[in-house]
């Protein structure tokens, strides 16, 4: 027995977004498990971004229903909870990885304060037990524990991108979004950042929802992808099997484009 609950952590039904009479996605249903990685690509304006925003409850949906397994087994209808509710377990179980870091972070605050911030907000107030759990994560993403007192603003986007992963991380959340997390960096410090994704999130056997247009970086993080086309999920199954042998024509087309001449 692994002790893994085998009912999914997220059930989405026909989820749908209209923004006015244009169409933000539609009918989007899939379940997913705990330590399950799942890609959305597609090309810009296929409603990858509008679906990770309902997802991670910061836009509500015209129409469908997320359903999310709390800690102790129940199901909740993410739309039906209190406001409060909503906002305690976007604190603790989940955490969402911006693309510019600078939006998940304080710039203003030293590193330690990031990331001991969402420990307070769950209840931490001993500032030395704070600041151990925040020398911790840092050191796990490889962030020198000597720039814990320094702000973000003098770190690299790289470093800035990591400190965002530990302010996440911290609460032990079981479910994380990440929107094209590894944007507007170079090749290099790219690779390095994907390297540190992929083992922290087996490691800490997370549940993920990656948005992305690179699809090398689907490959390297996801087990599962969804292809998105105006709006609407084309084709989904196992990331490799996808990549490898896509059934759909447009699917076909990002495929090949990536492949180098």
């Amino acid at each position: 027995m692994t002790g893994i609950d085998e009912n999914p952590l997220l059930t989405v039904e026909e989820l749908t977004k209209w923004y006015g009479r244009r169409l933000g996605c539609r009918d989007v249903s899939f379940d997913l498990y705990e330590g399950e990685v799942m890609a959305v690509v597609g090309e810009s304006g296929s409603g990858k971004s509008t679906l990770l925003q309902l997802l991670s409850g910061q836009m509500e949906p015209s129409g469908g229903r997320i359903f999310y397994r709390l800690r102790d087994g129940s199901t909740a209808d993410v739309w039906q909870m209190s406001e409060p509710m909503r906002r305690f377990l976007f604190r603790t179980d989940w955490g969402y990885v911006h693309q510019d870091a600078q939006l998940g972070l304080r710039m203003g605050i030293s590193a330690g304060g990031n990331v001991g911030e969402r420990l307070m907000a769950v209840g931490w107030r001993n500032y030395a037990a704070i600041r151990e759990s925040a020398l911790d994560w840092l050191n796990r993403v490889e962030i020198d524990e000597a720039r814990i007192d320094d702000t973000p603003r003098s770190y690299s986007g790289g470093m800035r991108q990591r400190l965002q992963i530990a302010r996440n991380l911290v609460t032990a959340p079981r479910l994380i979004f990440m929107d094209e997390p590894t944007g507007g960096l170079d090749v290099s410090v790219q690779a390095r950042l994907l390297d540190l994704l992929r083992r922290l999130v087996a490691d800490l056997n997370i549940a993920a929802i990656v948005v992305t247009h690179d699809l090398a970086v689907a490959r390297l993080l996801s087990n599962r992808i969804m292809v998105m086309k105006a709006g609407e999920v084309i084709e989904t199954g196992l990331t490799d099997q996808v990549l490898d042998d896509p059934c759909e024509p447009y699917t076909q087309l990002l495929v090949s484009s990536i492949l180098p001449a």
